[in-house]
């Protein structure tokens, strides 16, 4: 070996997409998510000194990061003390392609990356415990209460059905299904839109509790769907969550229109994912060569990106 060569190690994760449930699984509601192949790496490499960061966000000391990145910082800091190592001597870079803000779990996925990186690099075990602990120090600065689900989903490579009082579970799914995601080029708020759901049901506790209990079933048929490979019940339901989201006020306009052109392209779905009020949408398509055409319609609709995959792959097969 030359040891001339210095030491370094990655991390990686995922992003994700909430295919039904979001909002209601902030009260203990089930919710699906799926991975979705857009990537994020953190490569930590020997160097003498302080710590030092590099993404697009923020260049400099660790220490100095900006207040929007502390959870990080927290999530890092952490993971040192974990490993039983002083907090010096590495630099850190994280090369990400997950829009940030767009309810892909860009936070969950960075700190995702970084502690299996850190981990990594002190050749320490990480226990799945220990990751969601030091993942869940940076999504509370995120998110205020995170429900769980964004961590949870960036971790697995299969979809999961998600409680919050319960966890995740894994299920198989028996049909390839060809997905398209497409960006508002809007950065949506998670915590404006929880909060703005969590005050409409404090006014209107009946009202909202149904709308939530309607969405929990539509989760529940969503699911059956997927295990039964039934794309054309699924995309019904993916609508009808998004009809539901409409009504809790977490849609707008934008999302609006590109879930209408998404449908006159013939999509058998689509809906907003993720906490709304901006962000991507989803839509389901018949098969790939459907997915692309789909994709360059909503791209004419003006969305500033967008990917086509399918969950049996882990790669992208279009994006413009």
């Amino acid at each position: 070996m030359n040891w001339l060569y210095r030491n370094e190690a990655v991390g990686l994760a995922h992003s994700k997409l909430i295919l039904v449930g979001e909002h209601v699984v902030v009260y203990d509601k089930p919710a699906i998510a799926i991975p979705f192949p857009l990537k994020i790496i953190a490569k930590i490499t020997n160097q003498p000194g302080e710590i030092t960061f590099t993404s697009d966000l923020y260049h400099g000391n660790l220490n100095d990061m900006p207040a929007n990145m502390q959870g990080l910082l927290e999530c890092i800091n952490r993971a040192f003390e974990l490993c039983q190592k002083p907090r010096e001597g590495v630099h850190i870079e994280v090369t990400s392609n997950i829009p940030i803000g767009r309810g892909l779990g860009s936070s969950a996925a960075s700190a995702t990356a970084l502690v299996r990186g850190i981990y990594h690099y002190f050749h320490k075990d990480l226990s799945l415990e220990e990751l969601f602990h030091l993942v869940g120090l940076a999504e509370t600065y995120a998110h205020g209460k995170p429900s769980g689900i964004d961590m949870m989903a960036v971790a697995s490579d299969a979809p999961i059905y998600y409680r919050k009082t319960i966890g995740a579970s894994l299920f198989h799914v028996s049909k390839p299904f060809h997905i398209i995601v497409a960006d508002t080029g809007k950065v949506g708020d998670t915590k404006k839109a929880v909060n703005h759901v969590r005050e409409m049901k404090l006014r209107n506790p009946h009202v909202v509790d149904q709308i939530i209990d309607e969405i929990e079933e539509i989760v529940r048929k969503a699911k059956a769907s997927i295990l039964e490979g039934d794309t054309k019940q699924l995309g019904i339901l993916l609508t009808r969550n998004h009809e539901k989201l409409k009504n809790l006020g977490v849609s707008d306009p934008f999302l609006d229109r590109l879930i209408t052109s998404a449908l006159n392209a013939g999509a058998l779905g689509a809906k907003l994912t993720g906490g709304g009020m901006g962000g991507c949408i989803i839509a389901l398509a018949k098969q790939k060569e459907h997915a692309v055409n789909v994709a360059k319609e909503l791209k004419k609709c003006g969305a500033k990106k967008v990917w086509c995959f399918s969950n049996a792959s882990e790669e992208i097969y279009f994006t413009e």
